[in-house]
């Protein structure tokens, strides 16, 4: 049985993933930041009907690289290997550009570039010949935004981090890609104002936001298909081009 790793994997589009992984037969480890009665709640709603996969959440602050530590150890201590990673924590400061603070910018930096970064390059002997790494890269990262500087740049700096880890993980066959997003119904978007909401989806051709669902069959495509590497894979609702 197949076993994935996916960082921020107890809600939004982590979460849909996630189900949709257990769906195919395979085991997740998935970790959550803050919010541990709804990962104890996750894990024991995903057990009741996936009885076949094992699950398990690890509390972890992607934002912290010393917890690179704790998932580490984990599949050691377990002895697990891992055929498919799936960074899919983020972070954002929506402060002006006169007000952005370096701690704020750092922070983003952390969670959205450096921690993965450096999480794969400790969980090299972990992943198997062959697998997968999947990032979820963002709309933001291709379309310049005013809104968010160091999210844009920092997705951005991931979907370059793709075409370069390609390069050096072809060795070992491992394929590395990012899901591009555009707008999706998670709980954070979905609290916008309705005008707001009303107003993004006349920029988008589909006229709506994107279902979870719909945003896992795009990971999973990436997941499984043994010969797509090195694309950031848009799925926007045709946003780009209405």
């Amino acid at each position: 049985m197949k076993t994935a790793f996916i960082t921020g994997g107890t809600k939004g589009i982590g979460r849909s993933v996630v189900e949709r992984l257990l769906k195919e037969g395979w085991n997740v480890i998935v970790t959550y930041l803050s919010d541990e009665e709804a990962a104890k709640k996750l894990l024991y709603n995903l057990q009741i009907i996936y009885t076949k996969s094992k699950i398990d959440v690890l509390r972890v602050d992607c934002g912290n690289l010393n917890s690179i530590v704790i998932i580490e150890n984990y599949l050691k201590r377990n002895n697990i290997y891992l055929d498919a990673i799936l960074f899919n924590t983020g972070a954002t400061d929506r402060s002006v550009f006169s007000e952005i603070s370096f701690e704020n910018w750092q922070h983003v930096f952390d969670v959205n570039v450096n921690f993965p970064t450096f999480l794969l390059q400790r969980l090299m002997s972990r992943l198997k010949n062959h697998s997968s790494i999947t990032f979820t890269g963002s709309l933001m990262g291709v379309h310049p935004h005013s809104l968010s500087l160091s999210y844009g740049v920092t997705k951005a700096a991931v979907h370059a981090l793709v075409k370069n880890l390609v390069k050096v993980l072809s060795d070992r066959k491992i394929r590395v890609n990012a899901i591009a997003p555009g707008f999706v119904s998670t709980e954070w978007q979905n609290a916008k104002p309705k005008e707001q909401k009303i107003s993004i989806n006349k920029k988008i051709a589909l006229e709506r936001f994107c279902e979870p669902s719909e945003l896992a069959d795009a990971y999973l495509f990436l997941i499984n298909n043994s010969y797509v590497n090195g694309e950031i894979l848009v799925v926007d609702g045709g946003y780009a081009v209405s």
